[in-house]
Formats: C-alpha cells, sequence, structure tokens
C-alpha cells in the first residue's frame, strides 16, 4: 500500500504540430540559464504548460537533463510533493540520493532529505548516455533544469519552506522552472534584488495579434477576415484557451463574423458561452464521455471503463478509443507518456466540464466518485480511493480504506495527510470507528488537549465491546484494529506521565506491554520507555537504565529512527545519572556515527544529539567542542518547529557561557529558555529557575538566588526526594553562600542536615552521580564550618569510589567559586593561604584537562564555524562529504571556504591547510 508516483507525472507533455511558434519568448529562456529560478505566473488558460514543453524538450534533444513533474491537489502534503520531486530528478538522474525517499519515508526533515540531494547534484551530473553532448561524466557544470507544472496545487507554506531552501542552496547548473496559477509562497523580491529570477507573466503570454492569425491559420475549417481575427484578438485580450475554444465553435461555421461581434473581451461567462458552443456540436456519446470522465485528474483507458461502468459497456466503445479520438479532435486533451495511455484534460477545460456536469447530473458525482475510488483501491492506490472517496460522500468507504492505510501512513509520517482525512469524515462517523476515535484522539493529545483525550479513548472502547467478534466483525481485516487495546494503554500512560501520576504510568505501561501483539515492537518500545521514564521520575536509575535500554532496542526494530534517536538521548542522560558520563558520551557518538552511515541526518533528533554532547564537553571543559556541537545543532534546528526539547539547546548555551566566564549572557539565554520550556513526558531534573539561582550565587548575588527559594517555596524542612533534588542542592550551595557571609547564622549547619537526609535516600536509589555531587557539598558544608579534615576525607571518597573521573571533576571545579565567596559576597579568585579556598581546590586546579593555545593574531580571523571546515579540509574527505559531515549545503562549504581562503591569505586548500598546521589550528 505504499504511495506511488503515478509515472505520467514525470513525462514531458508531447507537443503537437500544429502549435505556432513563439520566438518573442525565447529570450526568456536563454536568461534562465544563468539564473535559479524562472516563474511563469498567469491564469488559467495561457498556454504556461505548453510553452513550458516547447522550451525544454530541444533542451532535452541537445542533451541537457530536464526533470518534468506535473502537479496535483494531493502534491499539496509535503511528504507527497517532495516524494515526486525526488523521484523525478532520480528518473532524470540515475543513482541521485538513493536513500532520499527512505529518508522522506522516515519523516526526516525535508532540509535534511535536500541537504543529500544537493550535495550530490554539487558534485556533477552525468551526460545523457549516447548524447555525445555535454562535458565528461562528472563534471558539475552540465546543466539541469526541474520544471514543476501547476505548482499552485500544490503551493502552501509547509512546502514553500522547503522549496526556499532549494532555491537558496542550488548549484549553479541547476535551474527551477515553475508554472502556476498564482505567485508561489517564496520570497520572490528577495530573489529579484539578487538578480537570480526570470518572471514570465500574463502580459508576456498573450497572443499577439501576428500570432493569433499564424494561430487561426492552422485550424481547419475556419476562415476568417484580418477584421475578424483582429476584433477577436482584441476582445480576448490574447487569452489563448479563449481562442482555442473560440476556433473550435467557429469550425464550418458561415457566420462568423457575427459570433465574434457577440463576444467581450472582459465577458466573465465568455467561456462558458464558447463550451455551450463545443459541446452542442459533440455526438451524445462523446459529450456523455467529457462530462463523467472529468472527476479525474488523469485519465487512463481501464479507469474510465470502470468510471464509465454500464455505459460505457452499452455503447460498445472502449475508453482507450475514445481517449484517441479525442486528442485527434483536439478537444483539450493532453497526453501525458509516449504511449499515450495516460492524458488529462485542460486545466479550464476541466472546470467548465465539472461546473458542466454539477449543473445537469449532480445525482451522477456520488457514483462516478465511487466507481473511481474502487478502481484506485484495486490497483493498491490508497491515497486516491480515499480522495474519490470521500468526494462521492462515501464515508463508510473512505473511513474503511483509512483505517487500512494508516499503518503505511503512519510509517511513513504523513501526519499532515491523515489528518485531512479525519476532518474531512463526519465526526459522528469517526465516532463509529474506534480506530479512527483512537487518532482522533491522539491528534488532540499532540495539539495539547489532554483534556479531550479520554472521553475519546472510552468511546473507542465501547465501540469495541459491542462489536461482534471474530470474523463477523467489520474490522477483521484491519491490522490496527487488533493492537488498539495496547495503543489505547499507551495513550493513557502518556497523558499519566504527562500528569505526573506515576502510579498510572506504569500501572497502563504494563497493561500495553501484556497487550502487546508478537512482532509489535512499537508498541513494546512505547511501553519499555514510560517504564523507563517512570523509574526515573522516582530517582531509580537502575531500573530507568534497564527498561529504557529495551525501549530503544525496539524502536530499532519497529524502524521508528526518530524516536530511537530521541530515546539514545535520554539514555545518555541516564548514564550522566549513573556516574558514566564516559559511557554517556560514547552512546552519543555511536548513534550519531550510525545515523550518518545510514543517510539519516533527522533534524530534531540528531540536534539533540549533538546537545547533549555539548553538555559532556562543558563538564570536562572541552569548551571549543561543545560550542561546535551547539553550532551544528542550531543549523539543524534553523528551519524545525519550536518543540519541547528546543529550549535545551538555550539552556546548554547558558552552561557554555557560564563555564567561559560569561554569567550575565547565560542568564540572557536562559531566559529565551523558560518560554520555550513545556512540560512533557520527560522529569525536569534541572529547573531553570533554580539553574538561574545557581548562576547568582557564582556571582555572589545571594539577595537573588534568596528570592527564588522563597518564590519557588524550597525550605530546608521539604520532604527529600528525587524531583525536588535540584532545587535542595541548589538551596545548599546558597545557604554555604550565606554562610561565609554571616559565620555565624547556622547556615552551613541547615545545609549540612539537607545533605544527610539526601544522601541517604540517593545511596537506597543507587543514583551515583546524586551521591557524588551530595558529598562534594557536604565537603563544602564541613570546609565553611572549619572542618577541613572531615571535607578532605569526603572528596578522597568521591575521588576513590566515582567510576569515572570526569563524573566529580567537572563538580570540583565548578564549586570552587562557591567556595571561594568571602564575607563581602565576592569571588575571591586567588585562593592559596589565608584566602578562605579550601586545599583541594588548589590540588585539583591541575586535573583539568590542557587547552589547546593557537596564535592569538590567527584566531581572530576565523570563526569557529570556519576553524572546523578548515579542519576537515585537512583531511581526506572531499567537498560534497566535508558538506554531508557538517550538515550543510555544498555551496555554504564553498562560502566558508573562500572566506578562510580570504582571511588567511592563501589561493586554494593545501596551502590553506599548510598554514593552519604551521600556526597550530590544526
Amino acid at each position: 500500500m505504499a504511495l506511488e508516483v503515478i509515472a505520467s507525472k514525470l513525462l514531458i507533455p508531447s507537443l503537437k504540430n500544429e502549435l505556432i511558434s513563439r520566438p518573442r519568448l525565447a529570450g526568456f529562456l536563454r536568461r534562465s540559464a544563468g539564473l535559479k529560478l524562472t516563474l511563469l505566473s498567469a491564469s488559467a488558460g495561457f498556454g504556461k504548460t505548453v510553452l513550458l514543453a516547447q522550451w525544454v524538450t530541444p533542451i532535452a534533444q541537445k542533451g541537457s537533463r530536464v526533470t518534468w513533474l506535473s502537479l496535483g491537489s494531493s502534491d499539496s502534503d509535503p511528504a507527497t510533493f517532495w516524494t515526486s520531486v525526488i523521484s523525478a530528478l532520480q528518473k532524470t538522474v540515475p543513482g541521485l540520493a538513493p536513500e532520499a525517499l527512505e529518508q522522506l519515508r522516515s519523516a526526516l526533515a525535508t532540509e535534511r532529505v535536500l541537504t543529500t540531494v544537493l550535495n550530490e547534484l554539487a558534485g556533477g551530473i552525468p551526460r545523457p548516455i549516447g548524447t555525445g553532448k555535454g562535458p565528461p561524466t562528472g563534471q558539475p557544470n552540465h546543466q539541469l533544469w526541474l520544471v514543476l507544472d501547476d505548482y499552485h496545487l500544490a503551493d502552501g507554506r509547509e512546502v514553500a519552506a522547503g522549496m526556499a531552501f532549494l532555491l537558496e542552496h542550488l548549484p549553479p547548473h541547476v535551474h527551477v522552472v515553475i508554472s502556476t496559477r498564482a505567485d508561489p509562497v517564496l520570497q520572490l523580491s528577495r530573489l529579484r534584488a539578487r538578480g537570480e529570477l526570470v518572471e514570465v507573466r500574463t502580459a508576456d503570454l498573450r497572443f499577439t495579434p501576428e500570432e493569433t492569425t499564424e494561430y487561426f491559420r492552422g485550424v481547419p475549417g475556419v476562415d476568417l477576415a484580418a477584421v475578424d481575427i483582429d476584433a477577436l484578438s482584441q476582445r480576448t485580450e490574447g487569452w489563448i484557451a479563449a481562442l482555442q475554444l473560440a476556433g473550435l465553435s467557429l469550425r464550418g461555421r458561415s457566420d462568423g463574423a457575427e459570433l465574434i461581434a457577440r463576444f467581450a473581451g472582459n465577458d466573465r461567462y465568455i467561456l462558458d458561452y464558447l463550451l455551450e458552443e463545443v459541446l452542442a456540436q459533440q455526438p451524445p456519446e462523446i459529450r456523455s464521455f467529457l462530462l463523467h470522465s472529468v472527476i479525474l485528474d488523469r485519465l487512463n483507458g481501464p479507469l474510465c471503463d470502470a468510471v464509465m461502468g454500464s455505459t460505457a459497456a452499452a455503447s460498445g466503445v472502449r475508453s482507450e478509443s475514445m481517449l484517441a479520438a479525442l486528442e485527434r479532435e483536439n478537444l483539450f486533451l493532453i497526453p501525458l507518456d509516449d504511449q499515450r495511455q495516460w492524458y488529462r484534460y485542460y486545466r479550464l477545460f476541466a472546470e467548465m466540464l465539472r461546473a458542466r456536469l454539477l449543473s445537469e447530473e449532480p445525482e451522477l458525482l456520488p457514483l462516478l466518485h465511487d466507481r473511481a475510488s474502487l478502481w484506485f483501491a484495486e490497483q493498491a492506490m490508497p491515497a486516491e480511493a480515499i480522495e474519490h472517496a470521500l468526494a462521492a460522500r462515501n464515508f463508510d468507504r473512505a473511513a474503511h480504506l483509512i483505517e487500512l492505510a494508516a499503518p503505511q501512513i503512519r510509517r511513513d509520517r504523513r501526519d499532515a495527510l491523515f489528518q485531512g482525512w479525519l476532518n474531512a469524515l463526519p465526526h459522528e462517523r469517526i465516532r463509529r470507528s474506534p480506530v479512527l476515535t483512537v487518532f482522533q484522539a491522539f491528534s488532540r493529545m499532540s495539539a495539547g488537549r489532554l483534556d479531550d483525550v479520554e472521553p475519546y479513548l472510552q468511546e473507542a472502547e465501547r465501540t469495541m465491546e459491542a462489536a461482534p467478534t471474530g470474523t463477523q466483525s467489520p474490522w477483521s481485516e484491519v491490522d490496527e484494529y487488533q493492537r488498539l487495546p495496547a495503543t489505547i494503554a499507551i495513550y493513557r500512560a502518556s497523558m499519566a506521565q504527562a500528569r505526573g501520576d506515576d502510579t498510572g504510568t506504569v500501572g497502563y505501561a504494563q497493561k500495553a506491554l501484556a497487550l502487546a501483539r508478537p512482532g509489535d515492537h512499537l508498541t513494546r518500545g512505547a511501553a519499555s520507555g514510560f517504564l523507563g521514564l517512570s523509574a526515573w521520575a522516582r530517582g531509580d536509575i537502575s531500573t530507568a537504565l534497564s527498561t529504557f535500554t529495551a525501549s530503544v532496542a525496539s524502536l530499532r526494530a519497529a524502524g521508528n529512527v526518530i524516536d530511537e534517536l530521541g530515546g539514545t538521548v535520554v539514555l545518555a542522560d541516564l548514564w550522566r545519572a549513573a556516574a558514566r558520563p564516559g559511557k554517556a558520551r560514547q552512546l552519543l557518538h555511536s548513534t550519531l556515527k550510525k545515523a550518518q552511515a545510514r543517510g539519516l541526518p533527522v533534524e530534531r533528533a540528531t540536534a539533540e544529539l549533538h546537545v547533549a554532547l555539548s553538555e559532556l564537553d562543558c563538564e570536562t571543559d572541552d569548551l571549543a567542542s561543545a560550542r561546535r556541537h551547539l553550532e551544528f545543532a542550531a543549523e539543524l534546528q534553523e528551519h524545525a518547529p519550536l518543540t519541547e526539547s528546543r529550549y535545551r539547546w538555550f539552556v546548554a548555551s547558558a552552561l557554555l557561557a557560564w563555564a567561559e566566564g560569561a554569567p550575565e549572557r547565560a542568564l540572557d539565554l536562559l531566559e529565551q529558555a523558560e518560554p520555550l520550556f513545556r512540560r512533557g513526558f520527560f522529569p525536569n531534573i534541572r529547573p531553570i529557575p533554580a539553574l538561574r539561582a545557581r548562576i547568582h550565587i557564582s556571582q555572589g548575588q545571594l539577595l537573588d538566588a534568596g528570592d527564588w527559594a522563597h518564590d519557588q517555596g524550597v525550605t530546608v524542612t521539604d520532604q527529600p526526594n528525587f524531583p525536588n533534588e535540584f532545587d535542595h542542592l541548589t538551596l545548599v550551595r546558597l545557604l554555604v553562600a550565606q554562610h561565609r557571609a554571616r559565620p555565624h547564622s547556622g547556615a552551613a549547619a541547615q545545609a549540612q542536615a539537607l545533605l544527610e537526609k539526601h544522601l541517604v535516600q540517593a545511596t537506597e536509589s543507587g543514583r551515583t552521580a546524586s551521591i557524588i555531587e551530595i558529598r562534594l557539598l557536604l565537603a563544602l558544608a564541613h570546609e565553611a564550618q572549619g572542618q577541613p579534615s572531615k571535607a578532605r576525607l569526603l572528596v578522597d571518597q568521591v575521588i576513590a569510589e566515582a567510576p569515572e573521573a570526569d563524573a566529580y571533576l567537572w563538580l570540583l571545579r565548578n564549586e570552587g567559586a562557591v567556595w571561594a565567596v568571602g564575607g563581602e559576597g565576592k569571588v575571591d579568585t586567588k585562593g592559596g593561604e589565608g584566602s578562605g579556598r579550601p586545599p583541594m581546590v588548589g590540588r585539583l586546579e591541575g586535573a583539568n584537562p590542557p587547552q589547546r593555545q593557537y596564535p592569538a593574531s590567527t584566531m581572530s580571523l576565523l570563526s569557529e564555524r570556519e576553524r572546523q571546515v578548515l579542519r576537515l579540509l585537512g583531511g581526506e574527505l572531499s567537498g560534497p562529504q566535508i558538506a554531508r559531515e557538517l550538515f550543510i549545503s555544498y555551496n555554504t562549504l564553498r562560502s566558508h571556504t573562500k572566506h578562510i581562503f580570504t582571511k588567511l591569505g592563501v589561493t586554494d586548500r593545501r596551502a590553506a591547510v599548510r598554514l593552519a598546521r604551521e600556526t597550530g589550528l590544526i
């Protein structure tokens, strides 16, 4: 049930011999060869498709690559649109980005898939075999034309976002040509300002009087005087469709001048009148065929036979012969392939026929659409079958087809298409289907309407309880129905987790596991994931690790790439909680490499991997690497919608700024992070207000930190547990700092008492990272109370028992500022004897990883991204391979390279790399 691209959409329409030549428009095409976009924008009936075919056919014959794609209304779904575009390009350039379609089915971001395609196009387009024309294979200056006909049928903001990215990064030898009835949702003014746009509009496309004369000379049975042709040209204002219809209505008539005199060029009903004249002259069987087949966007013989039904059988004329006859009669039929198997009507002609059908035989519309739906279903083309069932208002058939298509649609992540179908169904019909009712619940949950979810789930259960079982069930052939009880349990676990109901989360997740059918990896992965998250929220890291590891393995088996990568980030967080940052880093790097090796640069999930790595780098003081990872993540998320996890990028950036000694910038970044935070399925183990308070404490701004504790209601009398651990450990830092400011306040003793309670609980739960942090903070409290020997004993215990050095080095380094807060509330950065700074600080200052020192004069020349590019230029990777490694387009890489050469005063890659090595940059 895969959603296939109809092959006829990829073929350049055949040209008729009697078409007139329009040399005055050839100049537009010549200018197009050096620019990114050529736009043909005009109303229906101005010959855009014909002109495009006239333009590109000789180009293709001379050896250039021409990719043609005729768009339809179903292409407005972004996944469908880009599937069609990439399929068209792959037909023209065999072997181009073979993984791209699989990436789309994996619901990867459009920009990431297009980056793969653009990088390969930038590497060169082989010349067509056997042409003997063009440059040698692999040379990137061989021309490629991507023609998108009837673009208005697919245009929308989601499609336009990808098109803008495509145009922005288009290699210089690739050109896009768009024909549309309305200006596309693109930044045309920006393209104009850059000189990258050629526009062909209505005024350009209208037939001139000379072209009108030439056209009527080729119409058989029409003999008009020059004055009549001139009058017709003026009154139709060069509207080509009107002229064609006029030519048909004038055939064999002796009163042509009188007929033309009745035309009015600005008459909105002129085309209706001409259609009346055309249809009136057709035999009944042709007229009937035209009216009944017009419900189809594309026609072929078997499909039309099915739609005609008994009418076709009674006439004894097969639709295939009828289509051939219509083409010969020039009745606005365009062949879509060389074999003359698929056709379509001229858009304007089809619109008028539909209006006539609606006026004359409205009762036939449901029957015709229903027949078309049956035919498409038999051909395993579910999208078309569903669309026609909805048009027929046969909601029972549409609902059943949607139920059958649901697994494929969900795997392909065509959520917009699926939701559009549900929106087209009456609410009462959805309620009669437990499958569709549950997916309606999912749509409510995705929209954040949590209170609306449970009523839908209960209604689905009631419907299932009342339904017959076995073969008598209306859903006996629907796979999605069989796994519905487990799906309902998963959604309830989701709701419980979002509301902080740990008991409910565990209960529903366990129920889902018990209900999961053999081989249902998606259900097992989701259920195990919620069990892991629940254990994490309780602070049971050991259980969380085991269950979430099983979850990620199940998601991998299910082929759910995005959730697999996102689950890896959670696993890394859990390993950090187990005081195993090295294990977390290894897992993140391994997953990132696998994603790249499989050609799966998933934008949001991959960005989360980079953000998690940046946090680890901050902890090991590798700040340059942390910044690189954040830059990668920023590029990947540039065109992504805001998500629950987007705020984490700002938090990680704040941590980096803090580590670099820029606390004010860190506070600004946290300010930006806060409105992006949404309570979701993951425990909020690092609340932003508490993180902000820690920065205030490090600055000696104890009053601000005290306001935080008051506003959040954080006190030493709270019962310690894992959810409030971060807040309490922040409060401890504040109490120690307050004790240093007022030694007789007893604040350090309060901190010590609170820490000892948390230590008992963390030890019982086996939270190693928490134990390490609590012991080091206890050392702070003892040091503040004049007990250095107890402090040293605790630090030595941490060093001896921690599974990895990175688990405590960053804490020792970061807490030095707190230890150094003196009575004036200022930070003493000197340390040493009498400074109030504990001895272990000096002992560990040399344990920080050494930072490579580059010459300041050279470092100031290059940005961080340019240094990343320079390092890769020193390796064996080619340009397109470097672009893929950096998740940028090849054009962007070329811009970076040009800037590097200019700044370093070199002219080639080898010289840049040599200078970089001499100066220590790489």
